[in-house]
C-alpha cells in the first residue's frame, strides 16, 4: 500500500540581525529628526573684556571774548604772547604810524636774535600740540599753524628789540605808539565772527554749514583805526556745545557732570552739563568748564570724547541676559547640613489633615543681609516655613526680580545672577567674581530666550 505524503509549509527562520537593525535605522531617524527639527542651543564662553563708548564729538567752543581794535592807523607789532595773560597796563602791540619801525627791524634784528632756552620750549610746545592734533582731512589748519608759528616767532624777536627801546625812539622820523591791555585777559591774535555766539544762537547749521573763515593777525600788517587788532579772553568760565540725540541728551542731563576728554592733548576735564533745544527741535549739549580755557583759547571747532564709560570685566552677549522672579525668604528659615547644602523645612498636610513638615533641598541664588533669594521649583506663594523647632513660621509672599544668565557647565541651565555695570546693544560688562554669580571661562546660553531653567543641554 503506497504511503500517503503530506505537505508541508516551511517556515523561514526569523532574521534577529535584520530586525536589530531595523530597529536601530528606525532609532538613528526619529533621532535625526528630533535634532534637526528642534532648536540648537548654542553656549558662550564667559571672557574678562571691556567696552569704550564711540561717543566723539566736535563742538564749538564758547568764550567770554572781547575783540580790540585799534586806536590808530599805522603797522602793527606784537609784544604780549598769544595764549599768555596779560593785566591792565601791559604792553600787547604798538603801532608806527610811519613805518620806519619796519625798516629799522629788518636792518638791526635780522639774523641777529638769538632764542632763550624758554623761548624755544615755547616753540617746540607749539609744533609738538600741532602735530598731535593734525588731521590730513583739514589741511587748511597748516595755514593757521604757519601763521600761529609765524607770529610767534615775531613776538620772540619783537621782544628782544623792546630791550632797546631807547634807541627805536630816537629813529629819526619815527612816531610809535605803545598800545596796553585795558582789561585782564588771555591774548589770541585771530578773530573768526563767533565772538559774541551764544548757545541760544546756535542750530544744527552751525555744524553743518560753511564756517566763518579765521582771519590771523600778523607783525608788521598795516591796519587802519577801527581795525580788530587783537581779542581777549577774559573769563576762565568757558562751554563746549555739542548736537546730541535726545536720548544722549537726557543721559548726559541726568548724569549733570561727564568727564571730557579734548583729543587735541588727551587732557580730561569735568563739565558740567546743560542742555537746550533749537527752533526745530534739535538737542543740544552745553558742557561747562571752569578751567582749560587758555590752553584751548586760540580754538574754536574742538573734537571731544565724552568718557561715559570705560567698564571692564566680563563681557557677554546681551542675548544672553534674562529676568527672574525669586521668592524672598528669611535667612534664618533657610537651613545648612554637615555635607554643606541648604534646605527648608515646609509644612504640609497629610491625607488625615494631619499637620507635618517636609524637608526641601533649595539653592540660594542671592542675599540681602535679612533674606535669601529662593526659586519656584519647589516653592509657591502661599507655603509656610518652618524653623528648626517647627514652632516659628514664615508664610512665603513677597517677590523680587534678579538679572541674570543661564550657566551650563552642568549641563543644564543654572540660573546665575549678574551685576551689570554697563552694556550697549551688544554686549554687557558684568562684575566678575561675585557671590552666586559668573567666573571667568564659564558657559553660559548665548540666546537666554531659547532655554527654560534647569533644562538639560543637550549639544
Amino acid at each position: 500500500m503506497p504511503k500517503k505524503v503530506q505537505k508541508t509549509t516551511r517556515v523561514s527562520p526569523v532574521n534577529i540581525g535584520f530586525i536589530l537593525f531595523a530597529v536601530l535605522l528606525g532609532y538613528i531617524i526619529v533621532v535625526l529628526f528630533f535634532y534637526f527639527k528642534t532648536d540648537k542651543v548654542r553656549g558662550y564662553q564667559v571672557l574678562e573684556g571691556s567696552l569704550s563708548s564711540d561717543n566723539i564729538y566736535e563742538g564749538i567752543a564758547l568764550r567770554k571774548e572781547t575783540v580790540v581794535q585799534s586806536e590808530l592807523a599805522g603797522y602793527v607789532n606784537y609784544f604780549a604772547a598769544e595764549g599768555a595773560r596779560v593785566a591792565v597796563g601791559n604792553l600787547v602791540y604798538t603801532v608806527d604810524e610811519s613805518g620806519n619801525l619796519l625798516d629799522y627791524m629788518q636792518a638791526e634784528g635780522a639774523g641777529s636774535f638769538s632764542l632763550a632756552p624758554e623761548d624755544l620750549t615755547e616753540l617746540r610746545t607749539q609744533i609738538v600740540n600741532y602735530e598731535a592734533a593734525f588731521d590730513a582731512k583739514d589741511f587748511h589748519t597748516v595755514y593757521e599753524f604757519k601763521s600761529a608759528l609765524s607770529g610767534t616767532v615775531h613776538k620772540l624777536s619783537n621782544a628782544g628789540i623792546l630791550d632797546n627801546i631807547a634807541a627805536l625812539s630816537n629813529v629819526s622820523g619815527s612816531t610809535i605808539n605803545y598800545l596796553t591791555a585795558r582789561d585782564t585777559g588771555i591774548v589770541v591774535y585771530s578773530v573768526d565772527g563767533y565772538e559774541t555766539l551764544r548757545p541760544s544762537d546756535i542750530t544744527m547749521a552751525t555744524f553743518e554749514g560753511e564756517r566763518n573763515e579765521k582771519t590771523q593777525m600778523a607783525n608788521n600788517a598795516l591796519v587802519e583805526a577801527g581795525d580788530a587788532v587783537y581779542k581777549l579772553c577774559t573769563d576762565d568760565n568757558w562751554s563746549i556745545v555739542i548736537p546730541v540725540s535726545a536720548e544722549m541728551s537726557e543721559e548726559l542731563f541726568t548724569l549733570e557732570y561727564v568727564r571730557v576728554k579734548f583729543l587735541k592733548n588727551q587732557d580730561v576735564s569735568w563739565g558740567k552739563v546743560e542742555r537746550f533745544w533749537d527752533e526745530e527741535g534739535n538737542a543740544f549739549v552745553e558742557l561747562q568748564f571752569n578751567n582749560s580755557m587758555q590752553t584751548f583759547c586760540t580754538d574754536r571747532f574742538i573734537n571731544i570724547e565724552l568718557m561715559l564709560t570705560d567698564e571692564s570685566g566680563l563681557k557677554i552677549p546681551v542675548s544672553a541676559i534674562v529676568d527672574r522672579r525669586f521668592f524672598l525668604v528669611p535667612k534664618e528659615y533657610v537651613l545648612t547640613n554637615d555635607s554643606g547644602e541648604t534646605f527648608i523645612r515646609k509644612k504640609t498636610y497629610g491625607e488625615d489633615g494631619s499637620e507635618t513638615s517636609e524637608v526641601v533641598t533649595v539653592d540660594v541664588y542671592n542675599e540681602t543681609e535679612t533674606s535669601y533669594y529662593l526659586d519656584d521649583l519647589y516653592l509657591e506663594a502661599g507655603d509656610v516655613l518652618l524653623l528648626e523647632n517647627e514652632e516659628d513660621s514664615f508664610t512665603v509672599s513677597s517677590q523680587e526680580t534678579l538679572t541674570g544668565v543661564f550657566n551650563i557647565n552642568k549641563g543644564y541651565a543654572d540660573f546665575k545672577r549678574i551685576n551689570v555695570l554697563y552694556q550697549n546693544d551688544e554686549y554687557a560688562i558684568v562684575e566678575s567674581n561675585t557671590r552666586y554669580g559668573l567666573n571667568a571661562y564659564d558657559y553660559i546660553v548665548l540666546e537666554a530666550q531659547s532655554v527654560q531653567e534647569n533644562e538639560m543641554i543637550y549639544n
